[in-house]
């Protein structure tokens, strides 16, 4: 029977980086799959998801979770699942780490923001944009342009969701000078990085909705999957304070589909009869995720909480405004450049696709704080929105 740990990534046959590095000095004895992860960690771009949106836009609150937290959390639960199934764990951790380095200020609000000032120069989406900053905008060494990862990381941060058959702009020039093989399907390592993502945000945002008072357990108890762990979280526990049933159901249900996914994706390489990383890559299928049981619960749960959390009167008040800034803000650099600062407008291109594309990469590196900041600077600290006038 097919083994799981048979299809894992092995460094010693990674297909390599794009550049050479020459000159380069010995750090340590790690692989290359662990020099990948410890250059996300070090890089400027990991650094400023501590200011950025996960579900609440600039929270004034230190408990909330945010991008870097959110990433964390995905790396620690996909490393787990790794381990596991004998899947290389140091991939895995790379994946989830920088799976979310693309995303702009504002979360999902600042990416449509974004999209729409740029449409017709090609628009702009966090996936490509993640690939674009780790391959071209995060500059720390001294012979090339981004972080040199390997392939495999590349591809895997590229192809987690599935195969990309219309590739955006961005993610089309990587592939371009460095062919990811954007049709087929992408290692087990970084299937298993795609659904840690949805583990960590279907629970913690649970956690974070609760603690803001937009959800209420009432709610959450007509949730069928939430409330059979929630009658068991409470006959383990009889009589424990509410607040840390609800902290050991969020644990619970983790639990629940981390084991899930494990189960699951032994059975689908054994049903495959796949025996390679390579074989993975070419199952025409996705074999690391949920059960077909366990994945429709996460779809309904994924439902419930866009129409209770996410699409929530105040957090549509909060995109909105957010939409405005990054609107502004960038017809603002369109117009004078200047504002931008002296380095970023110095390297200005003089056509106009790629100046526009450009003010997106400007934009997109922006924190929340760093965002509304600039606003206020350009507009006047009267103009920030009221729903982001307290950061």
């Amino acid at each position: 029977m097919a083994s799981v740990s048979d299809c894992a990534s092995d460094p010693l046959q990674s297909r390599g980086r794009r550049h050479e590095e020459v000159g380069r000095v010995v750090r340590g004895p790690r692989d290359a799959f662990q020099r990948d992860r410890d250059r996300i960690i070090h890089s400027i771009a990991f650094r400023r998801l501590r200011h950025k949106t996960q579900v609440f836009v600039a929270p004034d609150l230190d408990h909330y979770r945010v991008r870097l937290t959110h990433s964390i959390e995905v790396a620690q639960i996909g490393r787990g699942i790794a381990r596991a199934l004998g899947l290389n764990e140091d991939l895995t951790e790379a994946l989830c780490l920088a799976h979310d380095i693309g995303h702009p200020p504002f979360g999902h609000a600042g990416e449509d923001a974004l999209k729409a000032a740029m449409t017709d120069h090609g628009g702009f989406d966090h996936n490509g944009h993640t690939l674009r900053t780790l391959a071209c905008l995060e500059c720390p060494y001294p012979l090339f342009d981004g972080l040199n990862l390997t392939w495999e990381t590349l591809e895997g941060l590229a192809k987690h969701n599935g195969p990309v058959k219309y590739p955006g702009w961005a993610l089309a020039a990587i592939d371009a000078e460095f062919p990811l093989d954007l049709s087929s399907h992408a290692s087990l390592e970084a299937q298993i990085a795609a659904v840690a993502d949805d583990i960590a945000y279907d629970n913690h945002d649970i956690d974070d909705g609760l603690r803001a008072g937009l959800l209420s357990l009432d709610q959450l108890m007509a949730q069928p999957f939430v409330a059979a762990n929630f009658a068991a979280v409470e006959d383990r526990f009889p009589g424990a304070p509410r607040d840390r049933l609800l902290r050991e159901l969020v644990r619970d249900q983790i639990g629940v589909m981390v084991n899930d996914v494990i189960a699951a994706t032994r059975a689908n390489v054994a049903d495959a009869g796949v025996t390679s990383a390579a074989e993975v890559r070419a199952a025409g299928r996705t074999l690391g995720g949920f059960s077909g049981e366990l994945a429709r619960k996460e779809r309904d749960l994924k439902r419930f909480m866009y129409a209770n959390l996410y699409h929530h009167p105040e957090q549509v008040a909060a995109a909105e405004a957010a939409n405005q800034i990054i609107a502004r803000l960038f017809a603002a650099y369109a117009d004078n450049p200047r504002l931008m600062g002296a380095d970023w407008s110095a390297r200005v291109p003089g056509e106009e696709c790629a100046t526009v594309r450009h003010i997106g990469d400007y934009i997109a590196g922006m924190t929340d704080r760093f965002a509304i900041d600039r606003y206020a600077e350009i507009f006047g600290r009267g103009e920030v929105p009221p729903a982001l006038a307290h950061v």
